[in-house]
């Protein structure tokens, strides 16, 4: 297949549709024998391939020759920008050193808040480009990307624009996330009410002024911050209008993802500890559930989230990396979808929905993302595999035939 260029109109032949359009009911709104017709970077029609005649076609033509399409993955949840590695940290744990010792030590994620702080912009972006890129050679087309790494003004804003740099360096949507509340930085020691003071007086406002962020997340946690803090950040998110999501009941449940659906959130990230009352407030609310098995597997716990209340209550459930260097090192989504199927109990089915429509949804793009469907933008993704369970089965084999991202084929290379 040659590349084509999203300037022109490109018609997209013989191919089977893994559309992940509820309006369509077959499992994975699965469309046979058809064609999409792309133009000015988003997906104009989707057509029964009888009714095509590529003859009369002013564009470029593709032919698909039976292979499956499905829509750009979305990563919903990741922290790929930082500095250092913590791979000497993970390995200390691994032979019996205790975190508290390693924290002492200056390890944890204050050694990464240090790396971190350590690079410029320019610097950050280009250590943190192998990670994204990455991801996109599995198939993502948008991503989330958090700060919550600087942990003062300079340095989250830093983060934050190391983020704009890549998605204006790469073929990618990156949809950039301000968690500057992800844990209390050493400058204020035993002062976690003056740090959220310093967060929402002025990290927040200036992130919001320079549009730097177009959400808000918030460690709530027993070792992150109190659903009391967690309110002021969102109340501040709210007056800056910008949406908020939440890191919640990961550890314990203190009940942040009934704050999380009160604000209106677009996602409850985590929630291995979520209950009934939880779900209820998300499936009021709208809010996606989020998750991390990545996480899960690296930190060997053992409270998983509540996946058959989730579903049974018809609350969206989102898939995604966590990628970050202290509990989910992992970038690749395909891993992240089969962890999700082999420890939650996800459906491959379940599994791509939650990196496509659902991600969607957790980013605010639900009605123009992550599905195969006129009027959603036109990225996506064509692959040499017998049946769309394969994504989630296996890893590391390359099935990913052609990357596009609004309407133009990209180099896998």
């Amino acid at each position: 297949m040659t590349p084509s260029s999203a300037s022109r109109p490109s018609l997209w032949l013989n191919a089977r549709l893994a559309s992940m359009d509820p309006a369509h009911p077959a499992p994975y709104g699965v469309l046979e024998n058809h064609a999409l017709l792309l133009r000015g970077g988003n997906i104009e029609a989707v057509l029964p391939q009888a009714g095509v005649d590529p003859a009369a076609f002013d564009g470029d033509v593709h032919d698909l020759q039976g292979r499956w399409i499905t829509p750009g993955f979305i990563d919903c949840h990741t922290h790929l920008v930082y500095g250092g590695s913590r791979a000497a940290e993970w390995e200390k744990r691994l032979n019996g050193v205790p975190y508290q010792q390693i924290a002492a030590e200056g390890g944890g994620i204050v050694s990464t808040v240090r790396a971190t702080r350590w690079l410029d912009e320019e610097e950050l972006a280009l250590e943190s480009l192998p990670r994204l890129k990455a991801l996109m050679a599995e198939g993502v087309t948008t991503v989330e990307i958090k700060s919550g790494y600087g942990l003062t003004q300079a340095d989250e804003i830093k983060q934050l624009s190391a983020a704009r740099r890549l998605q204006d360096s790469l073929p990618v949507e990156v949809a950039a996330t301000l968690l500057a509340a992800h844990a209390v930085p050493p400058e204020y020691a035993g002062d976690a009410d003056g740090y959220i003071a310093y967060v929402v007086d002025s990290i927040l406002p200036l992130a919001a002024r320079a549009g730097l962020a177009e959400a808000v997340d918030v460690f709530c946690e027993s070792v992150g911050f109190t659903p009391a803090q967690t309110r002021r950040v969102f109340e501040a998110a709210r007056a800056h209008g910008l949406k908020v999501k939440g890191h919640v009941e990961q550890l314990s449940n203190l009940h942040g993802a009934e704050l999380v659906a009160e604000f209106g959130g677009l996602s409850a990230d985590h929630i291995e500890y979520l209950d009934a009352a939880g779900v209820a407030a998300l499936k009021a609310a709208g809010t996606v559930a989020v998750l991390l098995p990545g996480a899960f597997y690296f930190l060997r716990e053992t409270q998983k989230p509540p996946v058959a209340l989730l579903r049974a209550a018809g609350v969206p459930m989102a898939v995604s990396t966590d990628l970050n260097p202290g509990t989910s090192p992992f970038a690749s989504i395909r891993l992240a979808m089969n962890q999700a199927c082999v420890l939650f109990g996800l459906s491959p089915e379940e599994a791509l929905a939650g990196v496509t429509r659902h991600a969607a949804r957790a980013l605010g793009r639900g009605a123009t993302h992550g599905r195969l469907a006129a009027g959603c933008v036109a990225d996506l993704l064509v692959w040499d595999i017998d049946h769309p369970a394969e994504l989630a089965y296996s890893v590391g084999v390359p099935q990913l035939k052609q990357r596009v991202f609004r309407g133009a084929a990209q180099n896998l290379e």
